[in-house]
């Protein structure tokens, strides 16, 4: 049987430690191929490059294709699928992410955002995430649930899945398992911090703080504070169907 075709993708860019530890696992599992932004690109969401030209720089390593793209972690699933690779990858995998996109964070990141583009392509998509943001972090208990999880997908075929796997920075011993649950209530309560340049005028710093509204045991921050793995299953539908008939009277209107 052919061996199934996977695109990691990620949104520190190419260069990153998270994404040469997925690629260490992804490569156990079929063939990879490699697209990710040749820069930084953390919390660009889902945003796609549209007044400028994208740009790749490609080479091969160890028999891995790497593509180097200046756009954002969406463009890089858009140009890998539409435009770069051979044929249609099997799965998506992108990160691992220096940092955790637990709860509303998803919005933001381009992490997940490269993978809810996979799943919008109609190709099984995981994100995944270690709670440490530094460039130092050790991957190595990471890349043992990476791997379970990257073995679960493949074996079950979920049909346009996206799984948003968040992984606690502890060592494997201490991680309890696996938790598959919902997203947290949170949101940023955000400032910004008004500074002077040498001319004398203003600019501004984007700071603030993460606060969580709920701790629920089915939430993928208690999971992550009880040093579980989170997985929630996301999807792009953005509608609020409990909604829908509370505002059906606007059609009489």
């Amino acid at each position: 049987m052919e061996k199934p075709f996977i695109l990691v993708v990620n949104d520190d860019g190419i260069t990153a430690p998270g994404i040469a530890a997925l690629i260490d696992v992804a490569k156990q599992f079929g063939e990879v191929a490699v697209v990710a932004p040749d820069k930084p690109q953390s919390g660009m969401g889902h945003a796609v490059t549209l007044n400028a030209a994208l740009r790749v720089n490609s080479w091969e390593k160890d028999g891995i294709q790497y593509h180097a793209c200046s756009g954002t972690p969406v463009d890089c699933v858009k140009m890998g699928v539409s435009k770069l690779l051979p044929r249609k990858p099997n799965l998506i995998l992108s990160g691992i992410n220096h940092g955790a996109n637990s709860s509303i964070n998803v919005i933001y990141s381009g992490t997940m955002s490269a993978a809810i583009e996979g799943a919008m392509e109609g190709i099984p998509s995981i994100g995944f995430s270690l709670c440490n943001h530094s460039i130092e972090a050790n991957f190595s208990a990471a890349k043992i649930y990476v791997a379970k999880i990257i073995k679960d997908v493949l074996e079950n075929k979920y049909q346009n899945s996206c799984l948003n796997v968040n992984i606690p920075d502890i060592p494997a011993e201490f991680i309890q398992g696996i938790k598959v649950c919902k997203q947290a209530s949170g949101n940023w309560e955000e400032e910004f911090d008004e500074r002077k340049d040498p001319m004398g005028k203003s600019y501004y710093w984007l700071t603030g703080k993460f606060v969580v509204y709920s701790n629920d045991e089915d939430t993928d921050e208690w999971a992550l504070k009880n040093n579980y793995v989170s997985v929630v299953p996301v999807q792009h539908d953005f509608t609020n169907y409990k909604l829908i008939n509370a505002i059906k009277h606007l059609e009489n209107a």
